[in-house]
């Protein structure tokens, strides 16, 4: 049975990248919801913690991917013109900023372990890299044919 249901998010999961363009992101949530759920095997009690801890991690992330685009990313093309100082501060501005990604992951893992038992958690992180492998193959698929 879980097998089918895997085949089947698998299934989804390619007709629904084929198709994702902009809106698609939230697709991609939803067979990302899919797919950690099946993976890690949350009860409903579990799922009823879980997801609220997740996805506030999730959009914590957001902000910080947003803040490092805008600060960084916008500076770091014309590095070659920044003076010192101005080399300076952007250093510091991404130390600041992998500083608050790796805390902010400490406290989620943190969290989720008083939710969900410590075999779970490890799940969690492992359906994560598998699932952004499977996006990463699925976009060079897609790429190779258009």
């Amino acid at each position: 049975m879980n097998k089918r249901v895997l085949i089947l998010c698998f299934l989804l999961f390619g007709t629904f990248l084929m198709h994702a363009q902009g809106p698609g992101r939230e697709r991609i949530k939803s067979l990302k919801v899919a797919f950690i759920t099946e993976r890690v095997g949350l009860t409903s009690e579990e799922a009823q913690q879980f997801w609220p801890i997740y996805n506030e991690h999730e959009k914590t992330l957001e902000n910080m991917r947003r803040k490092e685009r805008m600060e960084l990313h916008a500076n770091i093309s014309r590095v070659q013109e920044l003076s010192m100082n101005e080399s300076e501060k952007l250093l510091d501005n991404l130390l600041t900023l992998q500083f608050e990604k790796q805390k902010a992951e400490r406290d989620f893992l943190s969290k989720l372990k008083t939710v969900i038992p410590a075999k779970k958690v490890l799940l969690l992180v492992k359906a994560e890299e598998d699932f952004k492998r499977q996006m990463i193959q699925q976009f060079r698929k897609r790429r190779g044919r258009g």
